[in-house]
């Protein structure tokens, strides 16, 4: 046996120690990053009298400009640094919750940072509360008297969520009264749906054989969660809650009816939030389906699930009297063009290397068209080699590892992508991934994209930043035809 060595050493306890001093420094340089965006929030974020449509350059010049820019990056890389630090997992599983909680406080009391997006889910639901159809007409033609917070582009359009968030939203301007108490009901619905994840995290983590303090640290304590779920009330928080949750029950309940039932619901209601959720359903059917996976089984287990989410989704779509039109608000959620979606900037490329020679290709949509195109296709090879492996292994990591690529996928190929959209894969891969860097960087790399105020950074950097992406895409896909063919 070795004896424990004296301060300092570098025996086993001498490494402990190390460990937890290591540990306790993070928590708290994390928590100054936390505390200082929330001064960024206060000094210049998405207040409602906010000027909209700025530059970098323009906010700098503000009175408060200087000392909020500052404040946004210092508070991003502290919060960013000590995440990253812990990335293969902290201490203990309460040490982590513990810690992404204390990082979330100052985050929940700061005014909205990294978008206005909350603004157009406050007149969203006031237009529905006030008996319009938010799926026929934007919020300008509806009415709406908080129109002046809402980003221009999004006035017009109308809402691209299922209903029961627009339900929400009515429920949050019911219970605020004017738009501050609105914002407030937002976040804590928000903040409701990532308790929801909180709780459902360790199960799914002891399934698919992974640490919990990892799987919680990675999904909970992110720059992204704080930022834009927490003061940014991002309605993600809420599909991911109920995301996690029916995939959960699907996972302990293989085979089981009434389980499956209540999985299927569960998954309708988070696409009837946002329809990215859709996804991961042909997963959750593997992960109900009985053991050792007949076509039988697929079929029956597989129907039952199927028939909860139907019914979920029927259900809210006619009692909240706003019926299909949701589906219809999804075209719309490509209106916004900006070079981090890999598709949309390949578009850029070939746009600019026409106009070099006197053409105008519009190569955007038709590039987006193709990449959608795509991700069908990867989908269905994603979900044809998860059940092959699932006959193979029996493990639930496969089921959510394979639900976890079709997110990675769906970001990678949608027409657009905003900083928050990849809290989605990323919650999934902290349960099955055995590395870590690969998607902890692009996460840390999103941290830095958009500005307290909501001024996000890839509009003013078009140009050199589709070249980068398209750049980077090239490499990636050399390197795994490289890979491939050794």
């Amino acid at each position: 046996m070795t004896a424990p060595g004296p301060p300092g050493s570098s025996g086993p306890a001498g490494s402990v120690r190390a460990d937890s001093l290591a540990a306790s420094g993070a928590r708290y340089v994390g928590l100054a990053g936390a505390v200082v965006l929330a001064v960024a929030g206060y000094l210049g974020g998405a207040l409602p009298d906010a000027p909209l449509g700025v530059t970098p350059a323009s906010i700098w010049r503000t009175p408060d400009g200087p000392a909020t820019l500052t404040c946004w990056l210092v508070g991003t890389a502290l919060l960013v640094g000590a995440w990253w630090s812990l990335r293969d997992g902290a201490p203990s599983t309460r040490w982590a919750y513990v810690t992404a909680s204390l990082w979330a406080l100052p985050l929940l009391f700061t005014p909205p940072m990294g978008s206005r997006d909350v603004y157009s889910y406050a007149c969203q639901g006031w237009t529905y509360a006030h008996g319009v159809d938010p799926y026929a007409v934007g919020v300008a033609a509806a009415g709406c008297p908080w129109l002046d917070t809402v980003a221009p582009i999004w006035r017009d359009t109308p809402a691209p969520y299922g209903p029961v968030f627009v339900l929400l939203a009515a429920l949050a301007v019911g219970l605020g009264g004017g738009l501050t108490g609105t914002i407030v009901a937002l976040r804590v619905i928000a903040v409701a749906g990532l308790l929801l994840a909180a709780l459902c995290l360790p199960g799914l983590a002891r399934a698919a054989g992974v640490p919990t303090r990892r799987a919680a640290w990675l999904a909970l304590a992110g720059p992204l969660v704080g930022v834009h779920l927490i003061a940014g009330a991002h309605n993600d928080a809420v599909m991911l809650g109920l995301l996690l949750c029916g995939l959960l029950v699907a996972v302990r309940r293989p085979g089981w009816p009434a389980g499956l039932l209540l999985a299927g619901a569960l998954l309708g209601l988070a696409v009837t939030v946002k329809a990215t959720a859709v996804v991961v359903v042909p997963f959750a059917v593997l992960a109900g389906v009985r053991r050792p996976y007949p076509v039988r089984a697929l079929v029956r287990d597989g129907g039952w699930l199927a028939g909860g989410l139907v019914g979920a989704v029927l259900v809210t779509s006619v009692l909240s009297g706003l019926g299909f039109g949701w589906v219809r608000g999804l075209t719309h959620s490509g209106d916004s063009e900006q070079w981090t979606s890999p598709p949309t900037a390949v578009g850029f490329v070939v746009d600019y290397a026409g106009a070099l020679v006197g053409r105008d290709p519009q190569a955007v949509p038709v590039i987006r068209a193709v990449a959608l195109l795509l991700l069908a296709g990867v989908l269905v090879v994603l979900w044809y080699r998860t059940w092959r492996a699932l006959r193979r292994l029996n493990d639930a990591r496969v089921v959510v590892r394979g639900a976890a690529l079709a997110l990675v996928a769906t970001v990678v190929l949608s027409p657009v992508f905003h900083p928050w959209y990849a809290t989605w894969p990323l919650a999934l891969l902290a349960l099955t991934a055995l590395r870590t860097t690969w998607f902890v960087l692009p996460a840390v790399a999103a941290a830095f994209l958009a500005l307290p105020d909501g001024t996000n950074l890839a509009r003013v950097t078009k140009a050199p930043g589709a070249l980068a992406m398209t750049a980077l895409l090239l490499t990636v896909l050399l390197r795994a035809a490289r890979r491939r063919h050794r």
